[in-house]
């Protein structure tokens, strides 16, 4: 009796010893801040930052990261709907903010806020902590295009774009080319195409901060002259693209088509640095403007694209806190923005510069009078850029539309936002 006893009392010792296992291991994931964001470039530097801050402050941070080829929203959505609701997220402007505005929480007094003149915000509140000052222009390869005979200081409007690309079209041999851009269109690459190509539509050729276009996009309205000159754009950019690229390649394919020198240009912003360091790719680049509309262009596409919110049910907001304010103000928070990221920081207290040669080049164009158009994509209705424009650009690329029938689809799609 009392050996069976015992042996009850061990068994209930020994579960609960398992149990008391199980719930310190379920604390030591709630105590971790769990960070959820969308660059795919930026992952494994990221990660590595947080690994340094857990030794210096012993907070760990998980990183997870989707993007690149998978949509990130969708993504996103799918970790809420389960039992994995990250910590840190990320949202990219008003359509991001007006789909999440119920799980986000405001900042207030934090070190950060005082340090940037990009932080997210609505109605005078501080919600988003900006991830980096990001930029995309038309890329060129250097060495091309003085082998073609071409200045890029003379790329600012659609005639000299066409002219330059015939000639060097004309040369594809003798430069080693396969096209004159590497474009994307296909259902990978939506967001080259409904978010980024299209925001020449709603901002290129007027002053920085002018919301005009956009305000009417919301409203249902569209400018007819203005998206017809745009069209214009688009047909001239398809029309000189690899035809497997545009219509099929992913984010690698067209990354990897500029980098090793087979078409002169591309049509991707300073994000692709960090694969150009990842695979060697050392050749001399910059930005030209993207000439969206008839008229002369002296400015490229800046600006903070995404931000960093907190989700206002974390069991760890005052870490979450505390891991941004740590990467804003600290040396090591500096060096990775700047050198393991490959980024242009949006904090003035950042004294060091980038070496990569697009990012370079964006602090080139930052400091030039006017030499910015705004980013107003992300201030679509959240999924109209990629969901409802981005099929109609892979129609159009595919030949299933002509570029009367891309207007009309177009105008149509903004029509029904009324």
């Amino acid at each position: 009796m009392k050996k069976g006893y015992v042996l009850l009392l061990m068994s209930l010792v020994l579960t609960i010893s398992l149990l008391a296992g199980c719930t310190t291991s379920s604390n030591e994931e709630d105590m971790s801040v769990v960070i959820y964001q969308n660059k795919v470039e930026i992952g494994e530097q990221l990660t590595a930052f947080a690994k340094q801050y857990e030794e210096a402050t012993g907070n760990k941070i998980i990183v997870k990261t989707t993007g690149g080829d998978t949509p990130y929203q969708d993504s996103l959505k799918a970790e809420f709907q389960s039992d994995r609701e990250p910590d840190i997220f990320v949202i990219e402007g008003m359509g991001g903010y007006n789909t999440w505005n119920s799980k986000i929480i405001e900042f207030t007094d934090d070190e950060w806020i005082d340090l940037t003149d990009l932080e997210f915000t609505v109605d005078g509140k501080v919600y988003g902590f900006p991830v980096s000052v990001e930029a995309w222009g038309l890329a060129y390869n250097k060495d091309l295009l003085d082998k073609a005979g071409v200045d890029p200081a003379t790329l600012t409007s659609q005639d000299a774009y066409r002219e330059a690309f015939e000639k060097i079209d004309s040369m594809k041999e003798e430069l080693g080319i396969d096209s004159v851009v590497a474009m994307a269109a296909g259902p990978d690459m939506r967001w080259v195409t409904g978010l980024h190509n299209f925001n020449g539509y709603l901002s290129a050729g007027l002053p920085y901060g002018d919301r005009t276009v956009l305000d009417k996009l919301n409203n249902g309205e569209v400018d007819m002259q203005r998206l017809t000159e745009y069209a214009d754009w688009v047909e001239l950019l398809f029309e000189y693209a690899d035809e497997t690229v545009l219509i099929t390649g992913n984010y690698d394919s067209q990354v990897g088509q500029f980098a090793t020198g087979k078409s002169v240009f591309i049509h991707q912003g300073n994000w692709i640095d960090p694969w150009f360091v990842q695979n060697g790719v050392d050749f001399p680049m910059g930005f030209a403007p993207h000439a969206s509309v008839k008229g002369e262009h002296n400015a490229i596409f800046i600006g903070a694209p995404s931000f960093y919110v907190i989700n206002k049910d974390s069991k760890n907001i005052e870490a979450a806190k505390d891991f941004l304010n740590y990467m804003a103000t600290s040396e090591e928070g500096h060096n990775y923005m700047v050198n393991e990221a490959k980024m242009v920081p949006a904090f003035n207290n950042v004294t060091l510069k980038p070496t990569t040669p697009l990012s370079a080049n964006v602090t080139e164009w930052m400091a030039k009078e006017n030499g910015s158009y705004t980013w107003l994509q992300n201030d679509m209705p959240d999924g109209f850029g990629m969901g409802t424009l981005g099929p109609i650009y892979e129609s159009y690329a595919k030949g299933d539309l002509d570029k009367e029938g891309f207007i009309e689809q177009i105008a149509k799609a903004i029509e029904a936002l009324k």
